[in-house]
Parts: C-alpha cells; structure tokens; sequence
C-alpha cells in the first residue's frame, strides 16, 4: 500500500513539474522586478537634488517661471510629499506585477476554457496547450476520443435499434399477410374441401406462431435488460441435454442434408440453471443451422478440464472478422439481406451472452475461410452473478 501511494505521488510530481518550474520563474521574475525597483526608488531619493533641480528647471522651461517660483512649486507639490509619492509608486508597481503574475495564471485556466468547449462542441480537431501543460493535453486528447467512441458506439447501436425495429415489422408483416389472405379465402368460400380447408388453417396457425415468436424475443430481450434474474442452480446432464436438443432440431436439419453429431462423454454434468443454458445451447445450434452450409455436419463437443466446462458447436461456414466482435450485440443480425428464414430479430446470441456472464462463464466465436466455432465456458461449480450488481 505505501509503495502504491509513493509511485502516485512520484506521477503527479512528474505530472506538475514543468508547470511548477515555469511557475516559479514567473514569481522570481516578479519579485526580481519588485526588489530592482525599490531600488531605483532608493537611488532617486539619494539623488533627489540634481532630480530637484533638474525638476525646477523643467518648470522655468515649459511654464515660463522664475526660479523662485519654480522652487517653491517644487517644495510644496512634490518635496513636501516625497514619501507619498515613494509609496504610491511602490503600490503601483506592485499592482502591476501581480497583475502581469496573475495573468500567467490565468493563461493556463483559458486554455482549459477553451479546450473544454472544443469538447463540447465536439470540434474534430486535436486539443493544444502549453508545453508546461503537456499531461493535462495528452488527458484532454485520451477524454476527447473516448467521448467520440461513446458517442459512435450509441450512435451504431440506435441505427441497429431502428433497423431491427423496421425488420421486425416487416418480418412480422410477411406473416400477418399470409394469416389475412388465408382467412379471407377460408370466409369467402365456405363449402371449400375440408381437406383444403385443414391445409389453410394449418399454415396460417404456423404463421401466427411466427409472429408470435418474434414478438417473444423483444419481450425476452427487455426482461433481460430490466429485471434482476435469479438462477436456480442444479446438476445438469449434459451430454442428455445437447442430445435431446439435437433431436429437437432434427427437421430443420433434415430439410437440408444437415446432421449435429454429439461428441461428449455420457456421464457429463455441469452446474446451473438448466432452463437458462438450455437456451445457451438453443441459440447457438439456431444459428449454426441457419448460416451452416448445405449437406454438411454440425460438431458439438463438450468436455471438462481444470474445473472449467467447455462447449463447442462447429459448422461448415465463415463469418467475416470485422463481425466476429459484434454478433453478441443486441440488435445484431448477421443477414442484412434480411431473408427472415435465416432466424429471428438479432437477440439470440445477445440474451446467450447475459447468461453465461451471470453463470460465471464467457461464450465468444472464431471463424476461418471454412469453420465458425461458438465456444461456451462455464465453471464446474459456477459462481452465480447477481444481475443488479
């Protein structure tokens, strides 16, 4: 503790110290300044007779006087009150000096001033100040971007927002349509085959579950972001858990040749909510699926090492670099194509992040030019995080 409190004092004297030097010149200089003038004061004291004189003649000159009368104007107007005059003009300069220092000072405060407003105004110019003041500008500068990163970031994710707003509602539309067309010719021909009939209830009952489930995960995402969600924890049968899942999946696998193959050993377990990871696991082999190749094989492995649970799920298909980092986002979909076959609003993968992290674990995902892999880690005994924390 002592030795972090000296290496805090020795920054800020490193900070300060050519402020404080350029400010200690400016206070020899004043008082250099004061001392040679009260001795010039003193000299012209000692030297008031040829000054006198010099005066009285001045007098005779410019008004035209007699010396008699120029040495008595001298005697009771400047003589007689030489000490007032020694004073005033030592208060006087005195004045002056501090005001010459104070205007040191104040050159410093202005910089601050302005380099506040450029701040707030946001002006895209670096901020500049003095030398001496060189810690405080690099401060400034480091303030300056963070506030302009803020400030795109809010502005990526309110453009994500609306965008997946406006995709939702079209998501939504294509649906209502089809629920509407089909419900309108169930009215308009009612001695329609009953076969026919089962058919068009069918698919419009399967369209309003759409809209129903993209509906669910804006309600999901907003719990998640306002409520504080408590975890109930138990042991969880993993390798029963990805299988069941696994089958689960299995039309929307078959539809396109795709297969999810298990590698895990029958006796794993893992501790947690089992409701919650459950939908981990969903959300990452929805999206596998959805942006896996044709004909191709899902990897799911899972195993456990150093008290540390890790599940793996690896499709044939790449995502580009500069996406990997944001797919966790909210709002975030990775078609902006926006074929609305390829999965829901974006949420997914952002609500199975807030799980992992209040389990104690981290998911992230890596691609190359041929395999995406999502990596989840969880503790063997996880800490549970409280949300509101």
């Amino acid at each position: 503790m002592a030795i972090k409190l000296k290496n805090k004092r020795a920054i800020k004297k490193t900070d300060y110290s050519k402020l404080k030097r350029k400010l200690y010149l400016y206070i020899m200089v004043t008082i250099m300044a004061a001392i040679g003038f009260v001795l010039f004061l003193r000299l012209f004291i000692q030297q008031q007779a040829s000054v006198g004189d010099w005066i009285v003649g001045l007098l005779e000159r410019s008004l035209r006087l007699n010396h008699r009368v120029a040495l008595q104007i001298y005697y009771s107007t400047i003589r007689s009150h030489i000490e007032t005059f020694t004073y005033a003009a030592i208060g006087v300069s005195f004045l002056i000096l501090c005001r010459l220092l104070l205007s040191k000072f104040v050159k410093y405060f202005d910089e601050i001033n302005t380099s506040i407003d450029t701040l707030i105004q946001n002006e895209d110019k670096p901020i500049e100040l003095s030398a001496e003041m060189e810690f405080m500008e690099q401060k400034l500068n480091t303030l300056k971007q963070t506030l302009e990163k803020r400030q795109q970031d809010a502005k990526l994710a309110e453009q994500r927002k609306n965008d997946m707003v406006l995709y939702l509602a079209h998501d939504i539309k294509t649906p209502l349509t089809s629920v509407i067309g089909y419900l309108s010719l169930l009215d308009e021909a009612p001695d329609m085959p009953v076969e026919q009939k089962a058919k068009y209830a069918r698919i419009t009952l399967d369209k309003a579950y759409r809209i129903e489930q993209l509906i669910n995960e804006f309600f999901e995402i907003t719990m998640y972001n306002i409520q504080t969600i408590t975890l109930t924890q138990k042991n969880i049968d993993l390798y029963y858990m990805l299988a069941q899942m696994a089958d689960e999946f299995y039309p929307q696998l078959a539809v396109n040749g795709k297969q999810a193959r298990i590698h895990a050993a029958e006796d794993l377990t893992v501790s947690g909510d089992p409701d919650k990871l459950a939908r981990v696991f969903n959300n990452i082999l929805k999206n596998a699926v959805a942006y896996s190749e044709a004909n191709s094989v899902i990897d799911i492995t899972a195993d456990s090492s150093n008290n540390m649970a890790s599940i793996v799920f690896r499709n044939a298909g790449s995502i580009p670099k500069d996406k990997l980092a944001t797919i966790f986002e909210k709002f975030y979909r990775l078609d902006h194509a926006r074929s609305s076959n390829t999965g829901g609003a974006g949420l997914g993968l952002a609500i199975a992040k807030e799980i992992v992290i209040l389990h104690g674990g981290r998911i992230y995902a890596e691609s190359d030019d041929k395999y995406t892999t999502f990596t989840v880690e969880l503790p063997a005994t996880p800490t549970l995080l409280d949300k509101s924390s």
